[in-house]
């Protein structure tokens, strides 16, 4: 017997019930892990280098970063780039009431909100959070009373100033290098 997901509830024989999405992560070996926590430490490396530094050939080097991108493991390369050198001195984290049912419309409007960096639908007393970072407190001002708190279906918003900041450790991908 074939198993399929769940609907959601409600959604059977409703005309844009969509199924709940898969849930199944993708399975990495130890040298899969490596391979990221190689491309986090350097993701301009060459496929040559990280294949050296994870012990396998070229080839299979290829091959696997191909097949984790395909599978969205990797989704993309950036640079990581320090806000206040760059002219964006002031952060915060503005965390979002929005009325029921309006998660699409804020996100969308959320992804085309300027200095709006990260966002993310969360539990607890509000429904967003978003890191914004601007050139100064004015420019924040305008985001938050005049861009977020315009987007309809946003009901509240309350703004949390960041004075430092640090990246922490965040998952461990492989073993440590020499």
């Amino acid at each position: 017997m074939e198993s399929h997901p769940p609907t959601a509830p409600g959604a059977a024989g409703v005309q844009g019930g969509d199924e709940w999405p898969e849930r199944a992560a993708a399975t990495l070996d130890d040298v899969d892990r490596a391979i990221i926590a190689e491309l986090r430490r350097d993701g301009r490396m060459s496929v040559r280098t990280l294949a050296e530094h994870v012990h396998i050939s070229r080839a299979s080097a290829y091959a696997r970063l191909t097949r984790l991108m395909e599978d969205g493991v990797i989704t993309g390369f950036t640079a990581e780039i320090s806000p206040a050198k760059a002219g964006l001195g002031t952060s915060a984290y503005v965390s979002i009431t929005i009325e029921q049912n309006s998660w699409r419309q804020v996100s969308a409007r959320l992804r085309e909100t300027p200095y709006v960096e990260h966002f993310a639908m969360v539990g607890g007393d509000y429904d967003v959070l978003a890191l914004v970072r601007t050139p100064d407190n004015a420019a924040l001002r305008h985001v938050v009373l005049e861009r977020i708190q315009d987007i309809p279906g946003v009901r509240a918003t309350r703004t949390w100033l960041v004075f430092d900041e640090a990246r922490g450790q965040g998952a461990h991908w492989g073993r440590p290098r020499a």
